[in-house]
């Protein structure tokens, strides 16, 4: 198979040309070259599709799959598109979740509403840009396009920092605030479990939308920080705290405490996404403890969270340690809230 990776230097895309090596497919990657050259014997097409030339490295070759995880204006999205028209046998688009309509419904399907937006747009919010894109791939491609709407991404090479923060906090071991409940489900997707779907899907020419992150409930927040846990070796102890107690101390879900979003909060369908017609496909995610574990081996390597490939810094992610501890003081020996 030739295959083709618009971007390839951040997290999604890495793992995504690192699978189709693997597989010992042939690929290109087109990127600005400013993030790090790619593995041997992956080919670079230098470019950046927001200059006027900036496409001209695409205007020669064939891919039988292009992957594409872009999330800036559409109108660009819709110029790659129509430089690869007739040269790209399936055309696969990392979309997102996030372009679904609020209010999102628990158990939201990809027959549910989307935001409205303009493929041909020049700027947006994260939502109108990722569903402007879908529109402009789809017009360019139609059914031999892919939208994959990945939910919450997991793994090694994270370059947000969700997980390398709890492992980092977890491996200073001592009183960790846990947010509870303890058996409150967490509906992820492994990064590599992720690329594995999008270069099979591809290879099938599955089309259409398809929500891309494993059934609600392959962990919880237990089993994701006792993983936590058992990964770094620490001498960690989890201080449950009840969700009411945490939001009457002003304490913000998934910023202030990554992966977490409680019952009643109006982001927790993200933990709740219909994933029928992606295990229909063929999708399948590893264990927790193998995200958890790989995570921690690959952030014990690299030392820190990386910059995010092309994008603005990023905002500081978890609890200030000084924050976590008077809030820990504050609630005592905490509750099981199990």
């Amino acid at each position: 198979m030739r295959m083709l990776m618009l971007g390839g230097s951040g997290f999604v895309g890495r793992a995504t040309v690192a699978e189709g090596v693997r597989r010992g497919w042939t690929v290109a990657v087109f990127n600005r070259g400013r993030h790090g050259a790619p593995p041997d014997g992956v080919r670079h097409l230098t470019g950046d599709r927001t200059t006027a030339d900036g496409l001209a490295a695409l205007a020669d070759g064939e891919w039988d799959v292009v992957v594409d995880t872009w999330d800036g204006a559409p109108r660009d999205a819709l110029a790659g598109a129509r430089m690869l028209a007739g040269r790209v046998g399936h055309y696969v688009y990392v979309s997102s979740g996030s372009v679904y309509a609020p209010p999102v419904p628990a158990g939201v399907t990809e027959d549910d509403a989307v935001v409205d937006a303009d493929p041909a747009a020049a700027d947006g919010d994260y939502p109108t840009l990722k569903r402007g894109s879908e529109r402009a791939v789809q017009e360019v491609f139609g059914d031999r396009s892919l939208l994959a709407r990945a939910g919450l991404i997991l793994g090694p090479g994270e370059d947000i920092g969700r997980l390398p923060w709890w492992l980092t906090r977890v491996a200073r071991g001592g009183d960790v605030l846990a947010p509870g409940p303890a058996d409150l489900p967490v509906q992820y997707v492994d990064v590599r479990d992720l690329a594995v779907f999008l270069l099979d899907a591809g290879a099938a020419g599955l089309a259409g939308p398809v929500n891309v992150v494993d059934r609600p409930g392959h962990t919880t927040m237990g089993g994701l920080l006792a993983a936590a846990v058992t990964a770094t070796g620490a001498d960690a102890s989890l201080r449950w705290v009840a969700p009411e107690r945490l939001r009457d101390a002003g304490v913000s879900p998934w910023s202030e405490l990554p992966v977490w979003l409680p019952p009643g909060h109006e982001y927790r369908w993200m933990q709740q996404i219909d994933v029928s017609r992606a295990y229909a496909a063929g999708f399948t995610g590893r264990p927790v403890s193998d995200t958890v574990t790989d995570t921690w081996e690959w952030l014990r390597r690299v030392g820190e969270v990386p910059a995010r490939a092309g994008r603005p810094a990023r905002e500081p992610v978890g609890l200030d340690p000084t924050r976590e501890a008077a809030l820990l003081a504050e609630f005592g020996t905490g509750d099981p809230a199990r």
